[in-house]
């Protein structure tokens, strides 16, 4: 069975998907962008900013869920252009502790939505 799950603290899909969804103990996170949620504006002034507004999404769509960063087993990172892979992953680091850290890929892609840098999902187990 599938519990969906979202928050007003997170900016709301923009298509037929839910931020998130769980079942049974795994949650499987929508990728999140750079939206903020209060403004509905991109955040897009710098690619520090812009990962930081998408990882500040993804820790809101998880404690929804009950759950923190400790819970992600697995993210998925696509980025527009490899050349931003220091900065984002310096970013990324900050809210994960090194040795418990989870699995990953960072794939640089042609486009993403709303023509953003960087785009994050994830999956998590209580």
């Amino acid at each position: 069975m599938k519990k969906i799950i979202t928050t007003k603290n997170a900016p709301a899909p923009i298509g037929p998907y839910n931020q998130a969804v769980l079942t049974g103990n795994t949650l499987y996170t929508s990728g999140q962008i750079a939206i903020n949620p209060q403004t509905g504006e991109l955040v897009l002034d710098s690619i520090t900013n812009e990962t930081k507004q998408v990882m500040e999404n993804m820790k809101q769509v998880l404690l929804a869920a009950e759950m923190t960063f400790e819970n992600v087993i697995k993210s998925s990172i696509f980025i527009s252009d490899m050349h931003n892979f220091s900065e984002i992953n310096a970013v990324y680091g900050t809210y994960f502790n090194e040795e418990t850290a989870p699995a990953r890929e960072t794939v640089e892609v042609a486009n993403l939505p709303k023509f953003v840098n960087v785009e994050i999902s994830m999956i998590a187990v209580k």
